[in-house]
């Protein structure tokens, strides 16, 4: 069987390991933090000690990190994994990353035999619990057939949508329009409050009409019940995802005047210290601002 790596064991990438290593493969992983490593360890997965010496033991090596400047350390950085590269390595970054580093990597790594290819995460920590995440493949065919058993372990849908980087790119349209949802609804939430619309009286209209999604229910399923737990994406890795979209866009010189709004209300909420906060919670602070409270 392939020889799997693995760097990155947050909420994502120790659900998705553990699902690899259910798959019957033999793991290897990498994380500074020893608190993350111990559940894989007592499950069988082996220790290394840098980037480099999993590149040296496996045959493919995925990355599941917060973003771009935590990528591009751990493939280039002292004892990354192009000082370990060998011929015949596939790495895999499901992180949501800056398509132009994905693009360039995969140039530069290809001059050692080395494919760099993405798979961004489409779904929740739920659902990477269970293997029924979405990957979002960035990759030649060739290479995607080459890893789409180790894929199958734990994504329930495999969406092939172009060449490396791609993945990134889809990965950061699908963050527009979620983070984009999270901005409309907390100032429409706000507006309504205000003109004395609660937000019962919203989602009674709201839900199972053509707006409603799965997204909005687990934003409502905080806004209504209180629980934090219904939507788990901190407002830091918003911030940072909706960041890339706008840059993406200057880089290509689109006017997304919408994208750099969006950017702008996540970026003044962490400004205030609400980076741990979740998604949902966005909604507390653009009211707060206006002196209304949902928290009753």
């Amino acid at each position: 069987m392939k020889r799997i790596g693995f760097i990155g064991l947050g909420l994502m990438g120790a659900n998705i390991a553990r699902n690899i290593m259910q798959g019957g493969y033999p793991m290897s992983v990498f994380d500074p933090r020893q608190e993350s490593l111990a559940p894989l360890l007592e499950q069988g997965a082996q220790a290394v000690d840098s980037p480099k010496a999993l590149a040296e033991c496996s045959d493919i090596v995925f990355i599941c990190v917060p973003g771009a400047p935590q990528v591009e350390a751990i493939v280039e950085g002292e004892k990354g994994l192009a000082l370990g590269a060998h011929e015949g390595l596939v790495i895999v970054d499901c992180s949501t990353s800056d398509p132009t580093l994905t693009r360039r990597l995969n140039e530069a790594l290809a001059t050692k035999g080395v494919t760099f290819m993405d798979a961004a995460l489409g779904g929740t920590p739920t659902q990477a619990e269970s293997g029924q995440l979405q990957a979002i493949v960035g990759a030649d065919e060739a290479t995607l057939e080459a890893v789409r058993p180790v894929l199958e372990c734990w994504a329930g849908k495999i969406l092939h949508v172009g060449p490396a980087g791609a993945g990134h790119t889809m990965k950061l349209l699908n963050q527009f329009l979620a983070m984009g949802y999270g901005a409309i609804y907390s100032e429409a939430l706000t507006i309504g409050a205000k003109a004395g619309v609660t937000p019962t009286v919203f989602d009674s209209v709201i839900r199972g009409s053509r707006m409603d999604s799965g997204f909005y229910q687990t934003f409502f399923q905080y806004v209504l019940e209180r629980d934090r737990n219904a939507h788990r994406f901190s407002l830091a890795n918003a911030g940072k995802d909706i960041r890339y979209v706008a840059n993406l866009a200057d880089d290509l010189e689109v006017q997304a005047g919408v994208a750099h709004a969006i950017k702008d209300l996540y970026a003044s909420a962490l400004d205030e210290g609400a980076g741990e906060s979740f998604v949902p919670e966005l909604s507390d602070i653009v009211a707060k601002r206006h002196g209304v409270s949902f928290s009753s």
